[in-house]
């Protein structure tokens, strides 16, 4: 599929929404009978478009109430370096995000989530600061989440 018309982009966003929507509704909601509804969900998932269907999971109802943003710096800027360090990351189910990043004195942001603080000490000196090349680890702290979505902006396309 090479350009997004006004259906797929309905789709998308309907199912950014709620991905447990079933075709039929889908189908009524964007305009479409439900076969052809059905074929460009499927079109879409095999160019890439939908990546995957995931249930989001209430993180404080499963008791991670901490949420840190982490800045990490590292001593070398070497393939083999971030090699070592993206590897470890990908080990630590408490973080969520790792980006590579660049204007803010790091190498590194890191999204975590944790019970509490205690675990989050055992996250950090347990882990982050034995990775083999972190020189510095920044961590702020949430209080207050004010907007958290998973839906991605797609009037750019329209």
């Amino acid at each position: 599929m090479s350009k997004l018309d006004r259906y797929d982009l309905s789709i998308l966003a309907e199912l950014q929404r709620d991905a447990r929507i079933s075709n039929q509704e889908l189908a009524e909601r964007i305009g479409l009978s439900p076969s052809p509804c059905s074929r460009r969900v499927k079109q879409l998932e095999d160019d890439g478009y939908i990546a995957r269907q995931v249930a989001l999971l209430d993180r404080k109802k499963l008791g991670l109430s901490l949420t840190a943003y982490v800045l990490i710096g590292m001593d070398r800027h070497t393939p083999e370096r971030f090699e070592t360090f993206e590897a470890a990351i990908r080990n630590l189910p408490q973080v969520l995000e790792c980006s590579l990043v660049t204007g803010m004195d790091a190498d590194y942001q890191l999204k975590v989530v944790v019970p509490d603080m205690d675990h989050y000490q055992k996250l950090l000196l347990g882990h982050l600061t034995r990775i083999e090349g972190v020189t510095s680890v920044r961590s702020s702290f949430v209080l207050n989440q004010v907007l958290a979505s998973t839906e991605l902006p797609l009037t750019h396309l329209r």
